[in-house]
């Protein structure tokens, strides 16, 4: 099993590559001024915001998780959002996902938080194979408005 931890900040080669290839996935273009802003959240001890990296024995990166907390007004609590899931093609089907998803389900119930929710695309069916043995997908939709 791979060695999952949080990011230190002398990790940013092992993350960027990784980061990169997630918005490649989603056909999200980055610039450096957004690589720089997410990797001062995750660094930003005032943010709450973090990033796990799971690691081969070698320290080969093999994905990353990002999460973050979230209110949840009809609930009256934080919850944690889990923001980012992304694991190398080479590393697809060995349990990675599932060893990210569960590190952030451990600091979530180690923190007491009720919930962990996530997004995804509906064509990323590969994914939700994963993410349905942990529980049926809501019947929520997601909507996005541009504002600039």
């Amino acid at each position: 099993m791979p060695l999952i931890r949080l990011a230190t900040p002398s990790d940013r080669a092992l993350w960027t590559p990784l980061f990169d290839a997630y918005a490649a996935f989603y056909q999200t273009p980055l610039t450096d001024q957004t690589r720089d802003t997410v990797w001062g959240w995750i660094h930003d001890p005032a943010n709450p915001f973090w990033c796990a990296l799971a690691l081969s024995d070698d320290g080969h990166p093999l994905g990353l998780v990002q999460y973050q907390l979230m209110h949840r007004s009809l609930g009256g609590s934080m919850v944690c959002y889990l923001s980012d899931l992304f694991t190398t093609p080479e590393a697809r089907g060995q349990g990675i996902g599932r060893a990210l998803i569960d590190h952030v389900l451990a600091f979530a119930r180690d923190r007491g938080l009720p919930n962990v929710r996530w997004l995804t695309a509906e064509d990323n069916r590969t994914a939700r194979h994963l993410y349905d043995s942990y529980r049926p997908r809501t019947p929520f939709i997601l909507y996005s408005v541009p504002t600039t």
